[in-house]
């Protein structure tokens, strides 16, 4: 049996496609949940011959499921070993001043490298990195959202809200897939590979007298980044003692997922 179907409906239903709103594709966003994730500082050095398993450590979790969304992993390649034999191409003075300012809010003498930091206090890397953790109710909310990387410059925005006073915040632009080869110093002659390189670390940022904070950074992309292996944390921490209050992370995204698709 055949059915007839009415020449003006066939148009009608062109006629609603064709007005049918573009479908955005998934937004490049993250947000914390009701749980605080756990920063994990790794302080660390190409010219440190006891560095590299340390390096190769942070780099499993990044394949690991049961940290995925739980840990927030960041490696900071401190400048004081470049004296040494080998300058370290990932290294910054910042981040040797954040190693030894981390310590004094700790009231530590403990610098060295390879050095992990959890939530802020000294942890010497005894079982995982979530053992003996307990979850702890969030004590901020966190949404981070990246742009494409266009034109050589990666737009970062979101949120914080819930901050309590003395709180500060930290966006850290972080690169993986690294690749060195060491021709001097403690590790001449070996290949080092890194994850979670923290390329560029901005704040502190403060959160407003209510605890919010709008997150808006344009970020310049250095020569060589690979925008693909990009991502960035956004960190808030108390300013007098270092703890960590939340933490959370946001990988690259395809270069379309944050254009609409018609």
């Amino acid at each position: 049996m055949k059915f007839h179907v009415p020449t003006s409906l066939l148009l009608a239903c062109v006629t609603a496609a064709a007005a049918a709103p573009a479908v955005a594709a998934p937004a490049c966003v993250a947000k914390s949940g009701e749980q605080r994730a756990v920063l994990l500082e790794l302080y660390t050095s190409e010219g440190c011959d006891s560095c590299p398993p340390a390096d190769r450590r942070l780099s499993q979790w990044k394949t690991d499921a049961g940290v995925a969304g739980r840990m927030v992993p960041l490696a900071f390649h401190v400048d004081y070993w470049d004296r040494l034999g080998w300058t370290d191409r990932y290294a910054s003075p910042q981040f040797t001043q954040r190693q030894y300012r981390m310590a004094d809010l700790a009231r530590s003498r403990s610098v060295y490298t390879p050095q992990f930091l959890r939530n802020g206090r000294d942890w010497r890397g005894v079982g995982g990195p979530l053992d003996g953790v307990g979850e702890l109710p969030a004590a901020a909310a966190i949404v981070l959202e990246l742009g494409s990387a266009n034109g050589g410059q990666l737009m970062v925005s979101g949120s914080i809200t819930g901050a309590r006073r003395g709180a500060e915040a930290w966006l850290a632009l972080y690169e993986n897939n690294l690749e060195s080869r060491v021709l001097a110093g403690e590790n001449g002659g070996k290949v080092l590979r890194h994850d979670y390189v923290v390329r560029r670390l901005i704040g502190p940022l403060q959160p407003d007298a209510e605890g919010r904070l709008a997150l808006r950074q344009q970020i310049a992309l250095e020569a060589g980044w690979k925008p693909a292996d990009l991502g960035v944390a956004a960190f808030l921490q108390d300013k007098g003692n270092g703890e960590i209050l939340q933490a959370l992370q946001r990988h690259a995204c395809p270069p379309d997922a944050t254009q609409p698709r018609g």
